[in-house]
């Protein structure tokens, strides 16, 4: 996948700018977050936090102990961007934000702290996702958390799409090569 490079308005340089990537599972969260991190972007990620922990996938890991691990490690992310807020540091949150809710919560956090917030959300269709997930799922690093088919089609049917809230729309390609 070669979007780096992408949001060349994100340079790292705007104090207390806040980039939420908003996604499906295999749509560039990560690589774009990667990228940002490397601009100087103090990067907030779940499945990072999960891999340094355990060593593994988490969908390796039993479901009941995953939601626990997830949802700890998820309060100790959201204290360390508090931190990251009162600091005015540049930070990507490599974070799906399926939920309204969620996306409103975290913006009005931001907010509160005289912060700015943009939000990316990359945008794939169904088959781009399975043909990226099944690329994906051959590898075995932090940032490849498997994703099955049916688990992919239950976020494709639940994902609460934003519209109207400020979001900057990345349309992936469908295209095999990218």
């Amino acid at each position: 996948m070669e979007e780096v490079g992408l949001l060349p308005h994100l340079d790292g340089t705007e104090r207390g700018l806040v980039v939420m990537m908003c996604g499906l599972p295999g749509s560039g969260k990560s690589t774009y977050a990667q990228d940002l991190e490397r601009r100087g972007y103090t990067r907030l990620s779940i499945d990072e936090v999960v891999w340094a922990r355990t060593g593994r996938d988490g969908a390796d890991l039993d479901p009941a102990e995953y939601e626990r691990l997830k949802s700890a490690i998820e309060q100790e992310l959201w204290e360390e961007l508090i931190r990251l807020l009162e600091a005015k540091l540049p930070t990507v949150i490599d974070y799906s934000f399926w939920s309204r809710a969620t996306r409103d919560r975290y913006k009005a956090a931001i907010e509160r702290h005289g912060c700015r917030w943009e939000l990316i959300r990359l945008k794939a269709d169904l088959a781009t996702l399975r043909r990226r997930l099944a690329d994906r799922n051959r590898r075995d690093d932090a940032n490849s958390v498997t994703v099955s088919d049916e688990l992919l089609e239950r976020y494709f049917a639940d994902f609460e799409e934003p519209v109207g809230e400020g979001e900057c729309v990345i349309v992936q390609e469908r295209f095999p090569g990218r």
